[in-house]
């Protein structure tokens, strides 16, 4: 069960204090329909906390926060809301925000920067290179199958799987239009798992299954797409390993509060971190909400919980 030492007494369904909290979601990204879907989620849960809740969709020109705005809940996915560029200009507003800061923000969002510090902590990820020439031939150095992913992008949005030489240019042009930064992977055939990061804990894993094909956008954003374990079916020693491995890699690239570590498992169990999400979705089929519910924290006490922690450093 989650530790809600820390946390707020609720009562009547609300908290003992009201805060006026704007909530920015939506904007201008490829994933601004997810977004929609997390601040609405969010709104509803800190509205019936008992919360003052204020919605922004940064997608309005020359949007502003409330005048009376306590904190910022981020509800602000892919482009501009996880690369800490929303992140900056709220500090420069001098007003306290939800999740990871500025610098954590730009190496999770950015795939190098993320295996470039994974590799310097000794955080075992699949084997990788950036496609310079994106109209060059297969990488040698990398075997078949590969995935090719755009290097700024979230939510899956433009992966590609690429399962023989002859795939390769179709699918590059395909992920080309999502970024001209390409990353490309050696794919790991396995078991697709994730670690959410709630408060310096690592909450139950979850395992990912989908009926058709893999966990892309669109199956993770279709209710009924994807069949889901949680706590996963794993041996405990293993299990324990993989949520520790989670926080080092959460720890690396500068996370806070909470997140989201995504694996995949070799037929040995052997874990491959593929990347950091500090901002994970907040939908009615994400993981981290699912995590938590897991350990004992409904959605209405996750929002809450995540407001607490900018309260408790500010």
């Amino acid at each position: 069960m989650f530790d809600e030492e820390n946390c707020v007494h609720f009562s009547q369904g609300g908290v003992e204090k009201q805060l006026h909290i704007t909530v920015l979601f939506g904007g201008t990204g490829e994933e601004r329909d997810v977004s929609l879907c997390s601040g609405k989620a969010v709104v509803q849960a800190l509205e019936t906390l008992g919360h003052h809740v204020r919605k922004v969709d940064p997608q309005e020109p020359g949007w502003k926060l409330g005048s009376k705005t306590e904190v910022v809940f981020l509800a602000l996915h892919g482009e501009y809301g996880e690369d800490g560029q929303v992140q900056e200009r709220l500090e420069q507003e001098g007003v306290p925000y939800t999740g990871t800061g500025i610098q954590g923000s730009r190496i999770a969002f950015d795939k190098e920067l993320t295996k470039h510090t994974f590799e310097k902590n000794d955080i075992p990820t699949p084997r990788w290179l950036m496609l310079n020439d994106v109209r060059g031939p297969v990488p040698a150095r990398l075997h078949a199958p590969w995935v090719l992913k755009p290097a700024r992008q979230g939510s899956s949005v433009g992966l590609q799987l690429v399962d023989e030489a002859g795939q390769w240019g179709a699918a590059l042009a395909a992920v080309c239009e999502h970024d001209d930064r390409i990353l490309c992977e050696e794919r790991i055939i396995g078991r697709e798992i994730t670690v959410g990061i709630l408060a310096d804990e690592a909450l139950p894993i979850v395992e990912v299954s989908p009926k058709v094909g893999f966990y892309d956008y669109q199956n993770k954003y279709t209710i009924g797409a994807t069949e889901y374990f949680c706590p996963a079916d794993l041996p405990t020693e293993h299990a324990k390993a993989i949520r520790q491995l989670a926080l080092k890699a959460f720890d690396a690239v500068e996370g806070r509060d909470f997140g989201r570590v995504d694996m995949m498992l070799d037929a040995g169990l052997k874990p491959h971190v593929l990347e950091v999400n500090t901002l994970p979705g907040l939908t009615e089929t994400s993981l981290l909400p699912m995590a938590a519910a897991a350990a004992g924290l409904e959605f209405n006490k996750l929002c809450q919980r995540m407001v607490e922690m900018v309260l408790q450093r500010n």
